[in-house]
C-alpha cells in the first residue's frame, strides 16, 4: 500500500485527537481582564475620592483637635488639645440656639420644598401645552448663582422699599421688618430657601413619576377612584423610594446652607437665623479674627448629624429590601 492510500485513510471512530484545553486561571484571566486595567479604570475615582474628600475630612478633623491661630496655621505648630474644641462648642451659649434654628431650618424647609415639588410633579405629569416650557421656568431658580438669589431676595423683602412690603401695603397691611426684626428674620431665609429647592423635588418627583406604570391608573380609574384616592394608592406608596432619597439629599444640601443666609441676614439680627453652619462659617472667616479650630468642630458636627441620617435611610431601605 503507498503512502499517499495511508494518508488518505479516513480517520477511525475511535482515533483520538489531542486537544489543547488551556488552564481555567488562563481562562478565566482572558474573561475578567487584567487587573492592572481593573485599577486603572478605578484608579480616577479613588484619586477623586482621596482629593476632595478624604483629605478635607482629615484635615478638618485635624484642625478640630488642635489649638490653630493664624500663626500656628502658617506654621504648623498648633498645640494638641483632643476634644476639648468639642467641649467648648457645646457649652458655648450660641449651640443650643444655634442648634435649635438649624432644626426649625432644615424642617420647615424640606417639608415645604417636597410638599410643592411633589404637587407640581403630578401636575405636570399630566401633559398639557406649554408644559416643558414651564417645567424650564421653574428651573430658574435651581440655575441662578446663589449670590444673584439671595441679593434678590433681600431687595424684595428690605423694609423699606421692598417689594413684599409694597404689595402687603396695598392690601393694608403695615410695615413687616423681615430681615431687621427676630421674629421675622428666619422666617424670610426659609421662605428664600423653599423658592431654591423647589426646582430640585420637582425634578427629581417627576423623573421617579415617570416610572409608575399607566395602566394602574387606567385600572383604578375603570374601579371608580377618583384623583386623591390614586394619589393615595397609587402615586405617593410607589414614589416613596424617590421621596426618601429626595429628602435625604436635600437634608445634606440644607445642614449646610451658608450663603442664602449670610447675604440676607449675616446670622442675625441677635443669632436669630444663626445654624450651625453659619456659626463655623462665621468662627473661620465672618469677623476678621479667624476661630478655625472651633469652627472645624462645629463643622465636623453637621458631618456627624448628616452621616446619622444616612445611616437611617440605608438601614430603612435594607429592611425594605429584606421585606
Amino acid at each position: 500500500m503507498s503512502s499517499s492510500t495511508l494518508r488518505e485513510r479516513p480517520r477511525a471512530a475511535d482515533d483520538t485527537v489531542a486537544v489543547t484545553v488551556p488552564p481555567a486561571r488562563h481562562r478565566r484571566a482572558r474573561r475578567d481582564g487584567s487587573p492592572w486595567v481593573a485599577a486603572a479604570f478605578a484608579a480616577p475615582l479613588v484619586i477623586y475620592l482621596v482629593v476632595f474628600y478624604l483629605w478635607p475630612l482629615v484635615r478638618s478633623i485635624d484642625l478640630s483637635v488642635h489649638d490653630y491661630t493664624v500663626r500656628a496655621f502658617v506654621q504648623g505648630d498648633a498645640a494638641f488639645v483632643g476634644l476639648d474644641n468639642y467641649l467648648a462648642v457645646i457649652s458655648s451659649p450660641t449651640f443650643g440656639p444655634a442648634l435649635a434654628n438649624t432644626a426649625v431650618f432644615v424642617v420647615v424647609s424640606l417639608v415645604f420644598q417636597y410638599a410643592i415639588g411633589l404637587g407640581l410633579a403630578v401636575f405636570f405629569r399630566s401633559h398639557f401645552p406649554l408644559s416643558g416650557v414651564l417645567r424650564g421656568l421653574f428651573l430658574v431658580p435651581w440655575l441662578l448663582p446663589l449670590i444673584v438669589s439671595g441679593s434678590t431676595w433681600s431687595w424684595m423683602l428690605n423694609s423699606d422699599n421692598g417689594i413684599v412690603n409694597s404689595f402687603l401695603e396695598a392690601f393694608g397691611i403695615g410695615q413687616i421688618n423681615w430681615l431687621t426684626s427676630p421674629d421675622t428674620a428666619m422666617i424670610a431665609v426659609v421662605i428664600a430657601n423653599i423658592w431654591l429647592g423647589i426646582p430640585f423635588n420637582l425634578v427629581i418627583l417627576y423623573s421617579g413619576l415617570q416610572n409608575i406604570p399607566t395602566d394602574l391608573y387606567e385600572a383604578a380609574s375603570l374601579d371608580g377612584a377618583g384623583p386623591w384616592r390614586q394619589f393615595r394608592s397609587i402615586t405617593f406608596p410607589l414614589l416613596r423610594p424617590v421621596s426618601a432619597i429626595t429628602l435625604l439629599l436635600g437634608l445634606v444640601y440644607t445642614l449646610k446652607v451658608v450663603d442664602i443666609i449670610w447675604i440676607m441676614t449675616r446670622g442675625g439680627p441677635a443669632d436669630a437665623t444663626t445654624t450651625l453652619a453659619i456659626w463655623s462659617y462665621r468662627e473661620a472667616f465672618g469677623t476678621g479674627q479667624p476661630d478655625l479650630s472651633p469652627a472645624a468642630a462645629v463643622g465636623n458636627i453637621l458631618i456627624v448629624i448628616a452621616l446619622v441620617f444616612g445611616f437611617v435611610y440605608l438601614r430603612a431601605q435594607r429592611r425594605q429590601e429584606n421585606s
